[in-house]
């Protein structure tokens, strides 16, 4: 599978403009590194949309779905910094998916993202995984280098910024992401699945985001000088 693990975190948030230069200096230099430190943590991803809403998204991958409820992740956000907890606080719109990936094609990743928010009809599950599993191939559209699907856990996915004892009727959403060379490539893909009398009737959102810069546990070592 090009996409490293079988678990993925996926948060998307809008700032005000007031915050967005601290909030833009907190996920560069603590908040992404911090997370791929925590055992299981495999690499991030950030974004900002070219077309969409929320303006900011990232993708964590894990090694196991497990990971992300694990004690190691758990303490992590219940020992958030004070910069974390000033930012966190003024997150709008979040949206959070703790979710597992179920299908993943092509190989490699992209610098444009195109993503489309599904709400499953009751009882579809499974035929509407068997259709997307067919229709998420990467080798059919230029510029578009892999295409995977994840499929939120309805209890984990619970924004931070909201109350979690509250009814979230996207809970339990999937989200397609589209890896492309470019933003048009990875609209173009977008469109054609939005397009597409089948899956349109669940479709609740979708959009294309430009890479910002990415970070594998890997990278996580003392600097040499």
């Amino acid at each position: 599978m090009p996409l490293a693990g079988k678990g993925m975190l996926l948060t998307s948030m809008d700032v005000d403009r007031e915050h967005e230069a601290d909030f833009n200096r907190w996920y560069d230099r603590e908040h992404l590194e911090e997370r791929v430190a925590i055992a299981g943590f495999i690499e991030a991803r950030r974004y900002v949309a070219e077309e969409g809403a929320p303006k900011y998204l990232s993708l964590y991958s894990t090694e196991t779905f497990e990971v992300l409820g694990s004690p190691a992740y758990r303490k992590a956000l219940a020992n958030q910094t004070a910069w974390s907890k000033q930012n966190i606080a003024r997150f709008k719109n979040m949206i959070r998916g703790v979710a597992r990936i179920t299908i993943s094609r092509g190989k490699g990743r992209g610098a444009a993202l195109g993503i489309i928010r599904i709400r499953p009809a009751h009882g579809g599950h499974d035929i509407l995984r068997d259709s997307l599993r067919a229709a998420l191939d990467p080798k059919s559209s230029d510029g578009v280098i892999s295409m995977h699907m994840i499929e939120n856990d309805p209890v984990l996915s619970k924004p931070l910024t909201d109350n979690p004892a509250a009814a979230d009727p996207g809970a339990s959403d999937w989200f397609v992401l589209i890896d492309a060379t470019d933003v048009m490539p990875a609209d173009a893909a977008v469109r054609r699945l939005t397009d597409n009398i089948a899956f349109k009737p669940m479709v609740v959102s979708s959009g294309t985001y430009r890479l910002l810069w990415d970070i594998a546990r890997a990278d996580i070592k003392a600097d040499i000088s």
